[in-house]
């Protein structure tokens, strides 16, 4: 399985000392959060995008692009790519050059974002978000498969024998994930075309999430892409860690209760037990973490949230380190030993992509000369 950090990359008040990092310094600590996942043994680092404060993550070709300089290993993602407001034509392109440039170290999550006033800054209507996330994912994935693309579409204007620049590495696009957190329609869009589907596991109650992987996961079959229990999903989760589970408590309770996101609201206590937030000892997080299994089945990719709060950076990296040394190792062998041999153990990687693309071409080649030959 593949196990990493993901990043929405707000500029938080830390409520202990009254301090707010400037935008310089956040985006240093995106990055030296990506640089300690590597360190770590982690396998990925995704941002997020958003186009409004408290947020800085408005560019992510830009910020991983960065990464992938400094990195040798790391899977280099987004945790939303706003397929709705970005045009499909720049995130082909974008995400294609950032291949080339990371080795091919790459893939993304489309999701339709989750504030409202960005649709009209961007020239799109938010009552159009469904359409728009079909519409344009299926351009993007047009122009990525082939080199000269006559599009018309009710979104954009009409492209007329058009290429994208550069093309995908090695002939291969890289591997998209599509991310929803209540859209039935974005789990379809995702087993139709057989990609990922990713469950931001963070807010809503476990029985929610159920029902969207298992349509994903029924209609993955349904499209002949394989097996259900083959679908490729990943989770997201958050987790607080300390060697003490009451000192986790502690520490964590006034981020906790005046985070913008879930602040002043349900309980810590609350909190924890209605969604998958972990505040407590490194066991604990595990024994949490491979639940998650009983309750989606087999997956590919489970990404934490480390960073949001006002966490200070010291902290988060402490975070990471207890995540790489004490809490993934541990996960990694007993989903390992769960898996049925039938069950991808991980999400598609660019190595496994190109690997596949060569086989088809060989096997459309064999059954040509077949024929041929009778």
């Amino acid at each position: 399985m593949q196990f990493g950090i993901f990043t929405v990359g707000d500029v938080t008040t830390d409520p202990t000392t009254g301090r707010t990092p400037s935008e310089a310094e956040r985006i240093k600590a995106m990055v030296a959060i990506a640089l300690k996942a590597e360190e770590a043994g982690l396998d990925v680092f995704a941002t997020g995008e958003h186009h409004n404060p408290p947020f800085v993550p408005s560019s992510p070709t830009t910020m991983l692009g960065y990464i992938a300089a400094r990195t040798e290993r790391l899977i280099l993602s987004t945790a939303t790519t706003l397929i709705t407001t970005n045009d499909p034509v720049k995130i082909a392109e974008d995400f294609a050059m950032l291949q080339h440039l990371a080795g091919g170290r790459v893939d993304l999550m489309m999701g339709r974002g989750n504030t409202g006033p960005v649709y009209p800054w961007f020239g799109k209507d938010i009552r159009d978000g469904i359409p728009l996330a079909i519409e344009n994912y299926h351009l993007l994935h047009r122009l990525w498969r082939e080199d000269v693309v006559n599009w018309e579409g009710e979104y954009r204007t009409p492209l007329q024998s058009f290429t994208s620049t550069p093309r995908p590495l090695d002939g291969a696009p890289p591997f998209v994930w599509h991310g929803s957190i209540r859209s039935p329609e974005i789990a379809e869009q995702a087993a139709y075309y057989g990609d990922g589907f990713f469950a931001n596991h963070i807010f809503w109650p476990t029985d929610h999430f159920q029902r969207l992987i298992g349509l994903y996961r029924r209609r993955y079959e349904h499209y002949g892409h394989g097996s259900a229990d083959q679908a490729i999903v990943g989770l997201g989760g958050q987790v607080f860690m300390r060697k003490n589970s009451q000192d986790a408590v502690r520490e964590f309770r006034p981020y906790f209760d005046n985070a913008p996101v879930y602040g002043h609201g349900p309980s810590l206590e609350d909190f924890t037990r209605e969604t998958p937030l972990t505040v407590g000892s490194p066991q604990q997080v595990i024994d949490r973490t491979l639940t998650f299994r009983d309750h989606f089945g087999d997956y590919q990719r489970q990404l934490f949230l480390m960073d949001h709060a006002g966490l200070p950076l010291k902290t988060v990296l402490e975070q990471i380190d207890m995540l790489g040394e004490e809490v993934v190792p541990v996960l990694r062998k007993e989903f390992e030993a769960l898996r049925p041999a039938h069950v991808p153990a991980t999400a598609p990687t660019h190595a496994s992509l190109v690997a596949a693309k060569e086989n088809a071409v060989k096997e459309n080649a064999a059954e040509e000369n077949a024929g041929v030959a009778r």
